[in-house]
């Protein structure tokens, strides 16, 4: 048998010489909106063994806690805060024109 890449050769207690095969190593999620950022707090995993991980350790406690940055979640506050103001905006001019008339 032909070894991986990835195996390395240990003698066991037994005395058998056999190949010991090393696992991929999880990488740290990344942020979804800017894709740059490595998301903090959050344990670096292969799939499989997410699944198997408790809560705490697959999210931070914030609002797209486990999937975005804090700055894209800031961005996305202030950007609903003003999309909100902009449409008061638009009423308090359509009444004036209404009053207006």
């Amino acid at each position: 048998m032909k070894p991986k890449a990835a195996a390395v050769k240990t003698l066991t207690t037994g005395g058998k010489l056999v190949y010991l095969y090393k696992k991929k190593l999880g990488s740290v999620p990344k942020c979804g909106d800017c894709k740059a950022v490595k998301l903090h707090g959050i344990t670096p995993a292969r799939p499989k063994e997410l699944m198997s991980m408790t809560k705490r350790l697959k999210t931070v406690s914030r609002c797209y806690g486990g999937s975005r940055c804090h700055k894209c979640v800031r961005d996305r506050i202030i950007r609903a805060f003003l999309i909100e103001e902009q449409k008061i905006v638009v009423r308090v001019l359509r009444a004036q024109q209404a009053a207006k008339k």
